[in-house]
């Protein structure tokens, strides 16, 4: 396992209300020796509008200031941004590396096979923490299911926590997606752990923990592949991840 922290988010990248797990991941970072920086990194947002860029630029340099760190806000919009090898080293320096929401399937489409997803694990590796929300979150897997085109094929994922699968916004996901879709989210490998993670809310396992614990308003819901329970935030879980 890596020896920096990892964050599955269930939604609120950047807003006020996760500054205090943004904090502590970003502390966790600075313990392994990385500069206290955090990155963020749009890439699923890529084919939204200029507008919607600029509102995700927007916040991370709001939470910058909250937390009193430096941000970087990397324009990684497509597989071609993706192939700069100028940002190895800042990626991998950087105390907090986050991947924030949008489209998964084009977030691991664009990053996997580059200079920079390879900055990413490394980074990780050697100690920084990760955090995905939402579509970051979805990508960590090994595959990401296509609910919104139930007939094609799941895109290949990160494969950093291949046993774990998540439903992001899990408690608001099936007010706006039809049955076909749902169907498709619920469906997981026999070896595959499901969790369906709340809004403002994260799953999270420290550097120093052999556990994954609750951190935020809401809940985290163990669906399949492990004892099916509904977690709260500061209760952990072993989840056999690798």
């Amino acid at each position: 396992m890596p020896k920096g922290s990892i964050a599955l988010v269930g939604s609120g990248e950047f807003l006020p209300e996760m500054s205090e797990l943004e904090s502590l991941l970003i502390q966790d970072g600075v313990r392994n020796g990385k500069v206290p920086r955090f990155i963020q990194i749009p890439t699923a947002a890529g084919k939204e509008s200029p507008e919607r860029i600029k509102y995700w630029k927007e916040l991370g340099r709001a939470q910058g200031e909250r937390l009193g760190v430096e941000v970087e806000f990397l324009e990684i919009l497509s597989k071609q941004d993706a192939h700069d090898k100028e940002l190895v080293p800042l990626i991998a320096d950087s105390a907090l590396i986050y991947l924030s929401g949008g489209d998964p399937h084009h977030l691991a489409e664009s990053l996997i096979d580059t200079p920079v997803f390879d900055a990413i694990y490394q980074g990780w590796a050697s100690g920084s923490s990760l955090a995905g929300c939402s579509a970051g979150a979805m990508a960590f897997s090994t595959q990401i299911p296509n609910f919104r085109f139930s007939k094609k094929s799941p895109t290949p994922g990160f494969n950093f926590l291949p046993k774990v699968r998540v439903i992001p916004h899990f408690d608001r996901f099936f007010r706006w997606i039809p049955e076909s879709a749902a169907k498709v989210l619920m469906s997981s490998p026999d070896d595959t752990i499901l969790i369906g993670i709340d809004e403002l809310t994260a799953l999270v396992k420290r550097s120093e923990d052999d556990f994954f614990t609750v951190e935020g308003a809401a809940s985290v819901h163990i669906l399949s592949g492990a004892n099916p329970e509904i977690l709260k935030s500061g209760e952990r879980i072993k989840l056999n991840s690798q």
